[in-house]
């Protein structure tokens, strides 16, 4: 019983140190003793558990079905135990210290499948101005990965058809140049003969101007996406950067080296870019479960 008299001093010194509620001390009864349990099925006590055990203990943890908060809230339990009994002379080192916990990470971004893509990018009605705009607009976007507001703020002089290349004035100033594709710079460069001299301003900087002739806005491209996206019977949320996610999954997806995926959307960190492994991940997941006949 020398287990349970150290969880009861531990806790004990919680309520008197930290003056927490019963409710609160009830939770932390439940996830050490989760632990000590766990260290009695190897006939060790909770103060013996070593860093490799307790990863054994979180998988089991990721077994059972637990949340990643859940299991956060037992091991910052676990962690703070292990304190007082090193503060008490009772455990010589924290094996905690060593232990890498679960991260809650962050959201997938939303994206779309190749198929859901071509089916937005064949939408808008080529035979009208509008439509000709937008369909070009996609088709950059889809081909470059491009903010929203970098597309939406392009300019004439960015852009060269000749060597399929568009210079991108990203976040903090920083200047990228991001190739366009065949598909892309064919569009645009039917865009610039039949429609751009149609709109406002024809000879003005803007590649994409809205009705006064300065550049459209993010708000007016969402209107334009959302609607699109309905002709083309997607029903998939959207967002203002599904193309640039899905730009960046579909590379991923068809081996592209991270790095390089990362100078297109230029990301400063690459850990930004991770997510689409992620993305990428998980998509195999999905093929897997619904083709292999053991899924």
């Amino acid at each position: 019983m020398a287990i349970r008299s150290d969880l009861d001093v531990y806790l004990d010194a919680l309520y008197l140190e930290r003056g927490l509620s019963e409710p609160t001390l009830r939770a932390y009864r439940v996830d050490l003793e989760g632990a000590d349990s766990y260290a009695r099925s190897l006939n060790k006590t909770i103060d013996e558990l070593s860093d490799a055990q307790i990863n054994d203990f979180i998988g089991s943890l990721f077994a059972e079905g637990l949340k990643v908060t859940s299991i956060q809230r037992k091991l910052s339990a676990l962690h703070g135990f292990y304190k007082h009994q090193i503060r008490h002379g009772r455990r010589d080192d924290d094996p905690m210290a060593r232990i890498h916990r679960p991260s809650k990470g962050r959201p997938l971004p939303k994206t779309l499948s190749e198929s859901d893509v071509s089916k937005l990018l064949k939408a808008p009605n080529t035979d009208t101005l509008i439509g000709l705009r937008d369909r070009t607009m996609l088709e950059v976007l889809y081909a470059s990965g491009l903010r929203v507001s970098e597309l939406c703020g392009l300019e004439r002089s960015s852009i060269s058809l000749e060597q399929g290349v568009v210079r991108v004035l990203g976040k903090g100033s920083k200047e990228r140049l991001v190739p366009l594709g065949d598909a892309a710079r064919d569009w645009l460069q039917r865009y610039f003969l039949e429609a751009r001299l149609e709109f406002p301003d024809p000879r003005g900087p803007a590649v994409f101007p809205g009705r006064s002739g300065s550049p459209m806005t993010r708000q007016t491209f969402w209107h334009r996406l959302r609607h699109i996206a309905q002709i083309a019977g997607i029903s998939t949320e959207l967002s203002p950067h599904t193309l640039r996610h899905a730009f960046a999954t579909h590379l991923v997806n068809n081996g592209a080296d991270l790095r390089v995926v990362q100078l297109l959307l230029g990301h400063e960190d690459l850990s930004t870019t991770q997510i689409y492994t992620h993305v990428a991940r998980e998509r195999l997941k999905q093929l897997h479960s619904t083709h292999h006949p053991r899924a």
